[in-house]
């Protein structure tokens, strides 16, 4: 990971939450904090985001129920993203956390 949990837990009290953005196509630069919502016909497809590690690495989570593995998103009142199970990188950063009403609440090894 590029900062230590101490100081991302830090940002994540004092940033604001995120939230989710919906588009029809991948856009080319994924926001700082906000969450990508794509989505064809009307049906939640992938949900795209930055790691909140601060190594910047794309992050694509299928939402359709024939993938697996497959995450379930709920948004709440003001776009606000709870993702589950948690996210685990398991190369290069190996950043593993949750996303609970748009805040990352990290795991400790």
């Amino acid at each position: 990971m590029k900062w230590p949990i101490w100081i991302l837990n830090i940002l994540e009290d004092i940033l604001p939450a995120r939230r989710v953005v919906c588009y029809d196509d991948l856009p080319s630069k994924l926001p700082w904090r906000n969450l990508v919502l794509l989505r064809d016909g009307g049906e939640n497809w992938s949900i795209s985001m930055r790691c909140p590690c601060g190594c910047r690495q794309p992050i694509e989570l299928p939402l359709i129920h024939e993938a697996k593995p497959r995450w379930s998103l709920n948004i709440e009142k003001n776009n606000l993203p709870t993702l589950s199970p948690s996210i685990w990188l398991r190369e290069n950063c190996r950043a593993h956390f949750f996303v609970k009403h748009g805040r990352v609440i990290w795991v400790k090894s």
